[in-house]
């Protein structure tokens, strides 16, 4: 017998029943076709009977006598899940209650227990109608929220525990709670589409469809077709049944616009009707038609920077710019890279059948990468890795050339001809970084911007130390 067994063998019913009878909050339990097995003294006191008078009756009678309004019991049951709703019992109290299935060993339902919470003096002392609804309306987006987030699993993308990931997180949820336009910002690879999931994944739209356009994929010519469809003969080449466009495919659900930095300008100002108004109309069509769709856009772009140049609409970008959201690159969040490395490790060697783990001197230089293709480099690096390491250790060997010259760098600092003076040792350790970052980034500029230097520093050094550029790295 187990530690939990042994304790709960001491328990007996009247102390089960003790324990729900000091309770605040009502529990009321009934059976599979919502007839009352039992209720503790909260519930009973909020009922207005006496247990007497209620055990033994069904719900829907209750309910009908206006015992409570409605009842949870008898929504669990119509809908065969978790609910939760307000509940007006006897007419002058709100309660908000959370009624859930207790299986048999078949899985089918056997008990329906109500949970509720008197709310009755937080509505009474709201001093209009309005503050008064969105209370009751953020009790149950709360409770939704956190069965939403109980029941969706975490992508691997938005694994982290650093003090700004966190933070970001904290945030996701904030955002998911409300129902607006939402610009997300970062560097390629950081898992912005898994951002935008996770939104729809905890917002009230997570059963409707999440429709991903990529603005930089599609053909220009093709773009606005894709977008708002069109009606039969609305084009040479045009299907003789029209098409449905991608804002029509997410109703009811979320329109993630990935590299909206790059979509048309003279369809800028359509999708900022379709922000404003929630009308699009389809090409070749002569009515409008109204979306019920939540945008999420995303861009690597500085898009103020596009709007100086002319080439991104200023209204916009202002309609886009509601609720900014910047995922940091994963050099800035390094405490993070081990928690991803081994998740990567574990999912590439059950994809592969492999048995493969991180030598030290390997996360080492794993840990001091700075990771310029982000989330997603680190996933294809580790499952490069996994298939191609020659032993079950993965060692320095097994890295790509651009991480094995960082580790001889490393070495370097260690073995340096100890007869040359401190300026040739630290000048050497300076040609080496900046030919093993010219292999990584292959052009001066982004060299340059990668080691922190300007453009013209990074070219008197090329200069000084002799390193030819290839074509193309200029």
């Amino acid at each position: 017998m187990n530690k939990e067994a042994e304790i709960l063998s001491k328990f007996k019913l009247s102390h089960l029943i003790d324990i729900f009878n000091v309770l605040a909050d009502g529990i009321y339990i009934s059976d599979a076709i919502g007839t009352t097995l039992w209720m503790n003294n909260a519930s009973e006191n909020l009922c207005g009977l006496s247990k007497s008078e209620l055990i033994g009756r069904n719900v829907a009678e209750l309910e009908s006598m206006g015992i409570f309004s409605p009842s949870i019991t008898r929504l669990v049951l119509e809908t065969g899940k978790t609910t939760t709703t307000i509940q007006l019992v006897n007419n002058r109290s709100r309660y908000l209650v959370t009624g859930y299935i207790i299986p048999d060993e078949h899985g089918k339902p056997d008990l329906i227990v109500a949970h509720s919470r008197d709310i009755t003096e937080a509505v009474r002392t709201s001093s209009q109608l309005e503050e008064t609804v969105s209370l009751l309306r953020r009790y149950s987006q709360e409770i939704d929220l956190m069965k939403r987030e109980a029941q969706s699993s975490m992508p691997a993308t938005l694994i982290g525990s650093s003090r700004s990931y966190l933070s970001l997180l904290e945030l996701l949820k904030k955002v998911a709670a409300v129902d607006t336009t939402v610009l997300i910002t970062g560097e390629t690879g950081v898992g912005k589409t898994y951002h935008a999931e996770h939104i729809h994944k905890l917002s009230d739209r997570c059963d409707a469809p999440f429709v991903h356009v990529n603005c930089s994929a599609i053909p220009e010519s093709l773009i606005e077709s894709e977008l708002f469809g069109y009606q039969k003969g609305a084009f040479t080449g045009a299907s003789h049944t029209g098409k449905i466009g991608l804002v029509k495919m997410a109703e009811k659900g979320t329109l993630f616009l990935d590299e909206i930095s790059e979509l048309p300008f003279h369809l800028q100002s359509k999708l900022l009707l379709l922000l404003q108004n929630k009308t699009y109309m389809p090409i070749g069509d002569t009515k409008a038609y109204t979306a019920d769709v939540r945008i999420i856009a995303a861009t690597n772009a500085n898009l103020l920077d596009r709007v100086k140049a002319g080439k991104f609409r200023h209204d916009l970008y202002y309609r886009l710019n509601i609720l900014p959201i910047n995922v940091p690159p994963l050099r800035e969040r390094t405490e993070d890279i081990f928690p991803l490395l081994y998740f990567y490790l574990q999912k590439f060697n059950i994809k592969h059948n492999q048995e493969r783990k991180f030598s030290t001197e390997v996360l080492d230089v794993l840990h001091h990468y700075d990771w310029p293709g982000n989330v997603r480099e680190l996933e294809n690096l580790v499952e490069r890795i996994v298939i191609t390491a020659k032993n079950v250790e993965i060692q320095i060997s097994d890295l790509p050339e651009e991480l094995r010259g960082m580790s001889a760098i490393e070495e370097s600092l260690l073995t340096l001809d100890t007869s040359l003076s401190l300026t040739e040792r630290i000048e050497k350790i300076e040609a080496e970084l900046i030919l093993q970052a010219l292999k990584t980034h292959k052009s001066s500029r982004k060299t340059a911007q990668a080691l922190g230097i300007t453009q013209s520093l990074f070219m008197r050094r090329v200069k000084k130390y002799g390193i030819q550029l290839e074509p193309g790295e200029e």
